[in-house]
């Protein structure tokens, strides 16, 4: 039978919708509404989603009884169609999820157009029910022009807004805000062990507030707001010596370090440098936090420049591109190296290798064993076995060199993220951490460092999947670990890995342990802080209240009773209560 016949005979029956449109409502269910019930299941989500989409497809060609010459007639315009649309959809949409934001969008929003418009149109003759479907395709690709991402979640939830609204870094480039006198600041930097908080994670870069006990009845004792101000893009942390706070972030073409007044949230000075590094998926702005040693200020941003500043008022005692200096590819998700300074040299990782310069004049002094894999840890200094050395994690895995020449003392391989810190124990073992919760396994490796008559060597104790930590780091305390496992907490003993409990729901968030208290003070995702009881006997959250908007990847700061906090849009301080002793 021709197909002309064949088609003739389809049409004389009624077209059957009921498939595609089960298969829809499920899709727009695994796709919207199972990540609003459980912020864990994204991936779930869409995986479910992929393959509704699948079985509208399916529906499509083999069940929907359309004439045949429409079928495929439809799955080409939508081919081109999306295809077309990928050219002209906001730059952070067709950036997004590594180029796969319009796939990702396209699915939901094709099939629903499919299915609608074969409802719609199931009564009409071929030419009208064709121009049905072939104008809803179209109109569906026009949705996805007309929306642009602030990008993702953690757990790769997209954060979507009409094209046409300004981004929170345009509304504060539209005001004016500048130091009113940037050359004078009569207040005092205090230098090396004496400063509050001397860049990323802390005195020791481990995520520990010691010293410090804060009232935990919020109830009773709330945080008390002292100021709440915008701030451009970043994921930068701060860096606090006594009156003065210093962060980085993004405003326009100009990758900015900025000096604030703790107290009041005033801006003191800011030194610019004409670079701009974006990605969809983080969006703008440096990744590194700014380190404080002896009056200076060393910022590490997004595209290479490292900076030594006067932290007094900014200016410059030296500036290099470690990107051109060791001839490095910018990452896909830029430069988030915080510098760290050892004796006389301040070394940076550049895409998971080491560069180590004169604090004095800048000049480079070695070169770290190069990686193909690259990496987005810190460098981080320990001293196992009474040898100081510098840890790094990388695509590699971990490894470890000297401080003054860069001498590679022991390596160990390992697949894993290459972004979270490592973390050394009492008795100088090490623990490296990688894993997204969102289909990765990797968990933490326990490390067993030893140096004998033959070398270093570095032997796995134990490996665990109790956390995951991914970008989010995790610190020890008193035989255990503590860290996230996808969007929750959790705690493992440090003995064998074993998970001692899992708790809460705070996406992607950071914290800082107060190590004379049991306690963690967590920053959500979504820019609460909440208290939770550092213990392994069991999940228990204190108190809990929303802090700031917007998505927060960035590590609070607590120094003495004032708490900083802040995200790529804000930024405010609080001050907490003492605890009664």
């Amino acid at each position: 039978m021709a197909v002309a016949a064949i088609d003739q005979a389809i049409t004389r029956k009624p077209l059957r919708v009921w498939p595609g449109v089960a298969s829809v409502v499920i899709l727009w269910l695994f796709w919207f509404v199972v990540p609003i019930l459980k912020r864990e299941a994204m991936m779930l989500g869409m995986l479910g989603g992929l393959i509704c989409g699948l079985a509208i497809v399916v529906w499509w060609l083999f069940f929907s009884r359309i004439p045949w010459i429409d079928r495929l007639g439809a799955l080409v315009l939508i081919v081109v169609a999306v295809g077309a649309t990928k050219r002209i959809v906001h730059p952070s949409v067709a950036g997004g999820m590594m180029g796969m934001m319009v796939i990702a969008l396209a699915i939901p929003v094709m099939s629903l157009a499919l299915v609608a418009s074969a409802v719609a149109s199931r009564r009409l003759s071929s030419w009208p029910r064709r121009a049905v479907v072939a104008g809803a395709i179209l109109l569906g690709c026009v949705a996805m022009t007309v929306v642009r991402t602030g990008g993702i979640t953690g757990d790769a939830k997209m954060d979507l807004h009409w094209r046409w609204t300004k981004t929170p870094e345009e509304r504060l480039l539209a005001q004016n805000d500048e130091p009113v006198n940037p050359a004078s600041v009569p207040l005092a930097v205090e230098t090396g062990a004496e400063a509050g908080w001397p860049g990323f994670r802390g005195p020791k870069r481990d995520g520990v507030a010691r010293g410090v006990r804060i009232d935990t009845d919020w109830s009773r004792q709330p945080p008390v707001e002292m100021w709440r101000r915008p701030i451009g893009p970043a994921w930068s942390s701060f860096a606090v010596s006594g009156d003065l706070f210093y962060t980085q972030e993004q405003r326009g073409d100009s990758e900015i370090v900025s000096c604030y007044k703790l107290t009041t949230g005033q801006p003191v000075w800011r030194h610019r440098d004409a670079a701009r590094f974006y990605e969809s998926n983080a969006g703008a702005g440096p990744r590194g936090t700014p380190t404080l040693s002896n009056g200076r200020v060393y910022t590490f941003g997004a595209t290479g420049i490292l900076n030594a500043l006067d932290a007094r008022n900014g200016s410059v005692f030296w500036s290099r591109n470690a990107a051109a200096d060791t001839k490095t590819k910018i990452p896909g998700w830029g430069f988030a190296s915080s510098p760290l300074v050892v004796s006389d040299v301040v070394i940076v990782a550049t895409a998971g290798s080491l560069a180590a310069y004169d604090v004095a004049n800048g000049n480079q002094r070695w070169l770290g064993p190069e990686t193909a894999r690259g990496g987005y840890s810190s460098p981080h200094l320990a001293t196992i076995g009474g040898v100081a050395q510098v840890l790094l994690v990388n695509g590699e895995g971990l490894i470890s060199v000297s401080p003054a020449d860069g001498k590679v003392l022991w390596k160990h391989a390992w697949e894993g993220d290459s972004i979270v810190q490592p973390a050394v124990t009492a008795d100088g073992d090490v623990l490296i951490g990688s894993g997204s919760g969102l289909g990765s396994e990797i968990g933490v490796l326990r490390l067993a460092v030893a140096q004998g008559a033959g070398g270093w060597t570095a032997t796995e104790r134990w490996t665990s999947v109790g956390l995951k930590p991914y970008f989010n780091d995790f610190v020890l305390h008193k035989d255990y670990a503590y860290g996230f496992d996808g969007g929750s907490l959790g705690c493992i003993d440090l003995k064998d890995g074993a998970r001692k409990w899992k708790g809460g729901e705070y996406g992607h968030g950071q914290f800082v342990l107060l190590a004379d208290q049991d306690l963690l003070l967590v920053l959500s995702e979504e820019g609460e802080l909440a208290l939770v009881k550092a213990t392994p006997d069991q999940f228990t959250e204190l108190a809990r209240f929303k802090a700031i908007e917007g998505k927060t990847w960035n590590h609070p700061v607590l120094v003495g009773d004032i708490l900083l906090m802040r995200n790529g849009e804000e930024m405010a301080a609080f001050r907490v209560s003492a605890a009664k002793s």
